[in-house]
């Protein structure tokens, strides 16, 4: 990577902060296993000012998905899970699911500005099959997958983070499915990976806390990732942002992340560029990390092979799905240009709601990390584009 362009990188996201548009960022590219930039912009706080740290802990929100979905990879690889089993196998209450449908002729009524919309008159009907392991990891499950079920979620399984999953997954299999399983490509916030979590917990033996601690986070160095931070390491953490029309003003950390029996794959971890690097590097490895083996190659490969044919094409993340496809638990790049994408075809990633991002490109060996603690600010794309420019070779 060429060190004139390098700083690129670091033009990019400053072009951000001068606008107002973000507090700070931290930036990490590694190639063929190799640091090539690590980089802390701005402030950790706009009041205080406190200049922002390499090691500064992040709200990954659904960058919490991909860990998800290499935990079940393993219990995959160990012939404890399979992605062809019913979600009963684990979770009985899944059995007998029923899916929403809205009755023909219902017309939403008026409804005052910032008030929420109710819930349309529906019926149900039995799903035609059961939801499986495959489902939930590509978001074709039906399960909390729309705004009627979203709804249906918080009035019949209400989320509860003072509980465990053990306490609340078998209630989300009252909640009606928003489709017909298999049948359509919509994002499941929380529910789909928060049942995943607890099927490694039943598959494994263990809370899902302590199987990621021991099979994934301390093999690979990830010393600063968690469901909840330490009091000692409360200091390093980023403050939150939300943009309004006066520029970002300082949030709240919301509820749903404030607990320390909850540990929820679909959204709950904190982390750091760095250690999530580590996590990326592994996956770029083909599932090794300094001697210690996550994953198998092929299954790495299979995890970022697109699994929804043309499910993903006019329905991914905010409608921008041309050109791309969705593996197991990850977007992946199909056609660089029709997606209007600078990374390679074949590159797998995902986001959180919070703005970070990340990456992993095999055709060039790289890895990109992007952390910042405001959501909505098109950082992502111009940081991708900062990395690949300095790619000479």
């Amino acid at each position: 990577m060429a060190s004139a362009r390098l700083p690129r990188i670091h033009d990019t996201v400053q072009r951000y902060l001068d606008a107002g548009q973000l507090a700070g960022a931290v930036t990490l590219v590694a190639r063929r296993g190799r640091v090539a930039h690590f980089e802390a912009h701005g402030v950790m706080d706009l009041d205080a000012k406190t200049p922002m740290r390499k090691d500064a802990i992040f709200r990954i929100a659904s960058m919490s998905k991909p860990v998800t979905g290499v935990a079940i990879a393993m219990l995959i690889e160990e012939g404890k899970v399979r992605l062809t089993d019913p979600v009963s196998r684990f979770i009985p209450s899944f059995k007998d699911t029923q899916v929403a449908v809205i009755k023909p002729g219902y017309v939403a009524p008026a409804v005052p500005a910032g008030q929420p919309a109710p819930i349309p008159d529906y019926y149900s009907v039995p799903a035609t099959r059961e939801i499986t392991v495959k489902d939930l990891l590509t978001h074709t499950s039906g399960l909390e997958s729309g705004s009627l079920g979203n709804r249906l979620g918080g009035r019949i399984a209400p989320r509860d983070v003072t509980k465990t999953l053990a306490d609340q997954v078998p209630n989300l299999a009252k909640v009606p499915l928003d489709f017909q399983p298999g049948s359509q490509w919509t994002y499941s916030l929380l529910a789909g990976m928060d049942t995943l979590s607890r099927i490694v917990e039943i598959a494994a033996g263990q809370t899902y806390e302590q199987f990621l601690k021991q099979r994934l986070f301390e093999p690979l160095g990830m010393k600063d990732t968690g469901f909840f931070v330490p009091a000692d390491k409360v200091s390093r953490i980023a403050g939150l942002y939300n943009r309004t029309p006066k520029g970002i003003e300082k949030a709240d950390t919301p509820a749903w992340l404030a607990t320390k029996t909850f540990f929820s794959g679909g959204g709950g971890l904190w982390s750091t560029a760095e250690d999530y690097a580590q996590f990326a590097q592994m996956l770029v490895n083909g599932g090794e990390l300094n001697g210690t083996r996550i994953l198998g190659p092929r299954t790495i490969e299979y995890m970022a092979t697109n699994q929804v044919g043309t499910l993903y094409t006019g329905a991914g993340a905010g409608g921008r799905a041309e050109g791309l496809g969705f593996g197991l638990s990850m977007e992946v790049v199909l056609d660089n240009v029709r997606a209007n994408r600078r990374t390679s075809n074949g590159s797998f990633g995902w986001d959180g709601a919070f703005g970070t991002h990340f990456w992993v490109d095999s055709k060039e060996k790289l890895i990109g990390v992007l952390m910042v603690q405001t959501p909505g600010t098109g950082v992502t794309r111009d940081f991708e584009n900062a990395v690949m420019q300095a790619i000479v070779d």
